[in-house]
């Protein structure tokens, strides 16, 4: 039987540009996807993972129906009922006898790729009660919103880079060219780049590895990795110490600017230059061309996050930034409004915005070595020692929602042992049987992405330009399927004790709990419209937002809405107590002491760092036939000097040991790497039995956070240290 082929819009899922495609759908089997041309924001930009769009859709591995273990222990499959009535039975019990810190929860980043982990994962934390949340933040991004929140009160206010307006953007830790961007939404992100140096702008790039973002820019630093907070901190002292500060009309929302410098006046050029291995000349000129340039925008990202001093490094940014009066400035660096952001406050007439509650750090900590939480977080590195160290407030029971820990945390040896031998119960929701769901006690698989609506609720928060898309699901639900926000609103329904009640009343919950919020009258409930509860969310959202859209009308635009370029947007985003800008927050001033510690170190023969890869998004597209092969392979790159001096051969298989453990990988010899620097991608490992990922399995790799025994954490945002790690590489006997 043929099917007429037919197209339908659909945003990408699959990386944070969310790119818009044209899926080409026969029957119920998406056959094809391009770059939508009439996509506001992407305008027809399609990236090799867009472009496997269908092959994802259709893997043959993907779960379809639930899976439950039986009295023998093995994994079988089952109905939807039986899989919620055994969470039901289990999750509410273990949390009267043990309270609710008897359960973890873990959100990957997967989550904030879809509705549905956008939208219910709070309501399932307001549910359990629990403290022991981990996230995949504490792996990526966690210092970002850490000196995001110092600085203005909201760990969410995040700016990003003008990239379409600005004169002179430096990139540091960053790859865009192969990560597609990230904490910086930017569908086409090489082509915005090469039109900056089209209209005359510069691109600078500050990298230990030669990537192809660094092959595009004027200028390349290989740093010496980790030392990125010791280059910035030199940066902003060259700019304080020559006068070369001018924030502008930002100066009257300043605080803290003379202890600033005072801070960082023993953060030299020639006092950094060793530890960051680039000369002082060089430092200095970094510095006078950010001040020169018209309009600048400073960006950091992945490569100087996950290190030792990442708050510090992050909080730097911005610092450069404010110094040359570069942020909330057209062409510099600037907040986004999302259409279903908050509507903005508005001053009372004649004063200034009422100052903020603030941010603040460990509001509690860790049961087993005390990590101070950050954004209500626990480091995920330190979830093995919650689950497996005896003692009262233990990990029990773990919800998993769209995470792979084993591979993607330190130490996945440890984790993986503890999952399988320290846990009451488990539920994981995940389309995969992979080396963390493969411990679950119930698996529950969402569909496809074709079987489901999308809208980015936290990627138009760092969108490059203001504007809104919704996509409704291109194909039919499957027989037999559940949809995402089914199966998570009936999750919150079975730990909480309302197992039974309709899927419907988590949302009509959520609904009536915001108009109240908002202050919004009661009947607004009764004009929102969608087919579903998400999309009555949405439509609420929409509404109290602030450009006062509606569902219907995003509807009548396929291929989104323009709302305009980011705009400035302080004093209106601060919630800081003082209702400024915190230049030198205490808890920044407390940790300096220990960046000054770093000039005095000698720095290890040989260190690691990740790479990105174009063709992949972490461990869970590692099952894609399509992407895999080519340039997505698990190689270590080592510098042609090292491998001479250390007896490497190209292509055979070499030994990495350091402080957590030793791995093999193929050594891959290449000088886009710069020496006393390795580099091995992340997310690979995909060799534990009882997985069901066949082509991931084909091609394992080695996981690189097997190195890691998990103790190094950045201590202002317990984020695990992944890049400048001390190892040594041998040839494999």
């Amino acid at each position: 039987m043929s099917h007429a082929s037919r197209t339908a819009p659909r945003i990408c899922p699959l990386c944070e540009a969310t790119c818009g495609l044209t899926l080409t759908i026969e029957g119920t089997t998406v056959t094809g996807a391009r770059g939508d041309r009439d996509d506001i924001f992407s305008r027809g930009f399609i990236c090799p993972k867009g472009a496997s769009f269908g092959g994802l859709d259709a893997d043959p591995d993907r779960l379809r129906v639930p899976l439950v273990r039986g009295e023998g222990g093995e994994l079988r499959e089952a109905s939807w009922d039986e899989a919620f009535d055994r969470i039901a039975a289990r999750i509410p019990a273990l949390i009267e006898a043990h309270g609710p810190q008897a359960v973890g929860v873990v959100l990957g980043n997967p989550n904030v790729h879809t509705m549905a982990g956008s939208l219910y994962p709070p309501l399932l934390l307001a549910a359990l009660r629990t403290r022991n949340v981990f996230t995949a933040s504490t792996l990526d991004q966690m210092p970002k919103h850490v000196s995001s929140g110092l600085l203005f009160g909201d760990a969410n206010a995040i700016p990003v880079p003008d990239l379409d307006r600005t004169d002179h953007l430096l990139l540091i830790g960053a790859n865009p060219l192969e990560s597609n961007g990230s904490l910086c939404t930017a569908p086409d992100f090489p082509g915005r780049l090469r039109a900056l140096r089209r209209r005359g702008g510069t691109l600078t790039v500050i990298d230990p590895r030669r990537t192809r973002t660094a092959r595009l820019a004027d200028r390349h630093v290989a740093i010496r990795p980790g030392a990125d907070a010791l280059l910035l901190a030199a940066m902003a002292h060259v700019l304080l110490e020559e006068k070369l500060t001018d924030p502008g009309v930002l100066a009257e929302h300043l605080e803290g600017a003379d202890e600033l410098a005072v801070a960082l006046a023993d953060f030299t050029p020639d006092a950094v230059a060793a530890a960051c291995d680039v000369d002082a000349a060089t430092i200095t000129a970094l510095a006078r061309e950010l001040a020169a340039a018209p309009t600048a925008a400073v960006y950091g990202r992945i490569g100087s996050c996950t290190v030792e001093h990442g708050t510090l490094a992050s909080w730097l940014v911005d610092v450069l930034n404010i110094l040359t009066g570069n942020l909330d400035r057209p062409g510099g660096v600037l907040f986004p409004l999302s259409a279903t952001a908050r509507a903005p406050r508005e001053a009372t007439p004649g004063k200034a915005f009422a100052p903020g509650k603030g941010f603040a750090l460990g509001r509690w900590a860790s049961r087993v070595s005390g990590h101070p939480e950050a954004k209500g977080e626990l480091p995920t590195a330190a979830l093995a020692e919650e689950i497996e160290t005896p003692g009262e407030g233990r990990i029990r029971a773990l919800v998993v929602l769209a995470a792979n820990p084993v591979l993607s945390a330190p130490d996945g040896d440890r984790l993986d042992a503890a999952l399988a031998g320290h846990l009451d119960f488990m539920v994981s929701v995940d389309p995969y049987l992979n080396e963390t769901s493969r411990h679950a006690d119930v698996v529950l698989p969402p569909p496809p992405p074709s079987q489901s609506a999308h809208f980015d609720f936290a990627f138009n928060s760092f969108a490059v330009h203001n504007q809104v898309r919704y996509t409704p699901a291109p194909v039919p639900l499957e027989d037999g399927r559940m949809d995402e926000s089914e199966i998570h609103a009936r999750l919150i329904l079975a730990v909480s004790g309302m197992h039974g009640a309709p899927p419907s009343a988590v949302d009509d919950l959520a609904i009536a709990t915001a108009i109240t919020k908002a202050g919004a009258p009661k009947e607004l409930a009764d004009e929102l419209t969608g087919r579903s509860g998400p999309e009555r969310r949405l439509d609420l959202m929409l509404r109290l937002g602030p450009y006062g859209l509606t569902l219907e009308r995003l509807l009548a635009h396929s291929h989104g809405i323009d709302l305009g370029p980011l705009k400035p947007r302080v004093p209106e985003i601060l919630r800081t107590r003082s209702g400024r800008v915190e230049l030198l927050p205490a808890p920044i001033a407390a940790d300096l002491p220990r960046l000054r510690r770093a000039l005095g170190d000698r720095p290890a023969p040989l260190v690691l760092v990740g790479r990105r890869h174009l063709r992949s998004n972490n461990s869970w597209m590692h099952n894609v036939g399509s992407l895999s092969g080519g340039s997505n392979v698990c190689t270590l790159q080592v510098h042609p000097d090292d491998a001479a001096r250390l007896g490497l051969v190209d292509g055979a298989t070499v030994r990495i040991e350091s402080a957590g453990g030793g791995i093999e990988a193929p050594a891959e010899i290449t000088d886009t790497v710069r020496s006393g620097v390795v580099s091995l991608p992340h997310g690979w490992g995909h060799s534990r039995p009882g997985t069901r990922m066949a082509v991931a399995a084909a091609h394992p790799g080695a996981n690189v956070n097997q190195l890691l025994d998990g103790t190094l954490l950045d201590p202002l945002s317990g984020t695990a240290v992944l890049n400048a790690i001390p190892v040594t590489v041998t040839p494999s006997p």
